[in-house]
């Protein structure tokens, strides 16, 4: 049996992600299901998909992440997709999500879903649709739709590192789409009239100083040693930062 990582915008304040659990604990009973991300950028698949492409890597090959971060929920232009990923595989909405894991992916195949229930929401396809559909690939069998060529579904355009703000924790620290083996040991970061210079951790700087670093997860993040690099530097989801004299694509 293969796990299964929730990737959404949902929150947890309200019944969504216990709804959705309670559709593959049905669908799929003793699979693991694990807690990636209920606070996703909400309503935002840009952002949002330098961070799955991110941090994918912590899970296992034939994970099966669910992800639902749509805002086009219900609009017919909007394909529901299956993809496999380097042996990981991805179910949600077609509308960017899945663009950065599959522009990084060795090996790669697309497919369209094609089934559907006969009580599909109009709303709330992340439990009528793509939870049954994640828990039918954890139970190991074939992904219910027609395959198509990737490069028809990848839409192009999109930066290989995306130079803006796409997380801040609770706290306060900022992730970027910038991953932060594109940048090196002396470049510094720019975040308004803020310039950032690049430390190991937070204990290499004072109290209440702002640095950049590489997190856990590969990706640049501002931060500020005790204290909150959001409110410190005024920064939200989508602000932009740049690195001087480095153009970041």
């Amino acid at each position: 049996m293969r796990s299964i990582v929730l990737f959404t915008d949902f929150g947890l304040e309200g019944p969504y992600v216990g709804q959705m659990k309670a559709v593959l604990a049905r669908a799929a009973p003793g699979t693991l299901v694990f807690d990636l991300f209920a606070d996703a950028p909400a309503f935002d698949p840009e952002a949002s998909a330098y961070l799955l492409a991110a941090f994918r890597k912590a899970f296992a090959k034939d994970t099966v992440f669910l992800c639902v971060v749509d805002p086009g929920v219900g609009d017919p232009g909007r394909r529901p997709a299956i993809v496999r990923a380097d042996g990981q595989w991805f179910v949600g909405p077609d509308n960017g999500l899945f663009n950065v894991v599959a522009k990084r992916a060795a090996g790669l195949d697309w497919w369209d879903i094609t089934w559907a229930p006969a009580d599909l929401s109009a709303s709330f396809h992340g439990r009528d649709l793509f939870a049954p559909v994640a828990a039918r690939l954890a139970r190991g069998e074939a992904p219910p739709g027609l395959q198509r060529d990737p490069a028809t579904r990848v839409q192009p355009g999109w930066p290989d590192d995306l130079p803006r703000v796409v997380y801040i924790d609770r706290f306060g620290n900022a992730m970027t789409g910038i991953r932060a083996a594109a940048l090196g040991e002396e470049d510094t970061l720019a975040v308004g009239k803020y310039s950032l210079a690049r430390a190991r951790t937070f204990a290499d700087v004072p109290k209440g100083s702002g640095f950049w670093y590489e997190n856990a997860n590969g990706l640049v993040e501002i931060a500020v040693n005790c204290g909150r690099a959001d409110r410190q530097y005024g920064l939200a989801v989508g602000t932009t930062v740049s690195v001087p004299g480095k153009s970041i694509t």
